[in-house]
């Protein structure tokens, strides 16, 4: 029997009315707290590579040296010394290079990037970030399981979870889980003819 190909994930905070940033661009109403940054924690546990697109790369690039802080917590040292060993692939259509641990630009295209790392390794989910990536991978029907984390907040606009103009998208529902500060993190995969 064949292994199971790595799964696509797509995991992201977002708006009740389906935003990952505001209309000014603004997230910081996407904050965790402990329980919720727990849980972020575990999925990234779960995590063998992680594709990037530009904007989430330069947010993510404080988690270089968030531990090196004197008031870094445990979980902030966690998280940190976790998102350093994930190897991470950056899409970008103006950078020539990039920064950061185990971090590399991609060379190919979104499906030749998700082919080839399928290929070397069954070991460890690839994780989507951005919402221009995982719009063009949720477009050629490339994400095999999408992770919001819903927050109790409506921003109005912004920057979507989903991108306008996708077809339509059967999901199975894997799990729920409801924290004490409101947020509801759910998993969905997506369900595929003869699959």
């Amino acid at each position: 029997m064949a292994p199971t190909p790595r799964l696509v994930t797509y995991s992201m905070n977002i708006s009740l009315d389906g935003y990952i940033a505001g209309p000014d661009g603004g997230f910081d109403w996407s904050e965790p707290d402990e329980e919720v940054f727990a849980a972020h924690t575990d999925e990234l546990r779960g995590v063998g590579v992680h594709l990037l697109g530009r904007r989430l790369h330069e947010t993510m690039s404080y988690w270089e040296t968030a531990d090196q802080e004197p008031e870094s917590d445990y979980s902030t040292v966690e998280w940190a010394q976790m998102w350093r060993a994930v190897p991470k692939v950056v899409f970008s259509r103006t950078l020539t290079e990039v920064t950061g641990t185990n971090t590399r630009l991609a060379t190919r295209g979104l499906a030749e990037e998700i082919a080839a790392l399928r290929a070397e390794s069954d070991e460890g989910e690839i994780a989507l970030g951005g919402a221009e990536l995982a719009a063009a991978a949720a477009a050629a029907d490339l994400v095999d399981e999408y992770r919001p984390f819903v927050l109790p907040v409506v921003v109005g606009g912004g920057r979507p979870y989903w991108p306008e103009g996708l077809d339509r998208i059967d999901l199975d529902h894997v799990s729920s889980r409801t924290f004490g500060n409101g947020v509801v993190a759910s998993r969905y995969r997506v369900v595929r003819p003869g699959a």
